[in-house]
């Protein structure tokens, strides 16, 4: 009788589970939570770090466009960083952002912060990552509308040469939540 008892409640314990949420997807791919907007800033004086410090890796992640002469995207489109389900920092065109990260397996997160044209604010991309202390870890987040092709993001590791080449060139950003 007792292991009939068992077998029914397996049997209809799916039936009380919960489906995720969207929230609950994007964080466990690695975004942090949707309502979370950050501000940036960028300073062309200064280039990100490449050096990790001991017994850390570092993430180094920079923001481009492919964007067509005739598209219409306004200002500078701003994309948010998350890891294992925060939001670690944020770019614009032309700047990178540096984050310490533990050793071991992690999810990195890229999406383009609300702000305006349709469809924008559904861009996002992610990727995994096992980081191995002492190891910089380059990501490229592309936003890309191209003509005849509908507005995409997606996130691309970058070989550790084109990673420094690209360093050289990109201002330091940081960033905080908006108040």
């Amino acid at each position: 009788m007792h292991r009939y008892l068992v077998i029914a409640l397996l049997l209809v314990s799916p039936a009380f589970a919960q489906s995720p949420t969207s929230g609950d997807l994007r964080a466990a791919a690695g975004c942090g939570p949707a309502n979370v907007k950050l501000s940036v800033k960028t300073d062309k004086q200064q280039h990100p770090n490449t050096v990790p410090d001991a017994g850390k890796a570092l993430l180094v992640v920079f923001t481009q466009s492919e964007i067509d002469a005739q598209t219409q995207l306004i200002g500078h489109v701003t994309t948010r960083v998350g890891l294992d389900g925060n939001w670690i920092g944020a770019n614009h065109q032309g700047s990178a952002l540096t984050y310490a990260i533990e050793p071991g397996a992690h999810r990195v997160c890229s999406d383009v912060q609300p702000y305006g044209p349709p469809g924008a604010q559904k861009l996002s991309g992610a990727v995994d990552l096992v980081a191995e202390a002492g190891v910089t870890y380059y990501y490229r987040v592309v936003v890309s509308q191209l003509p005849k092709m509908p507005l995409s993001l997606r996130v691309e590791p970058m070989q550790q040469a084109e990673g420094l080449l690209t360093a050289s060139n990109a201002a330091l950003s940081t960033s905080a939540p908006k108040k």
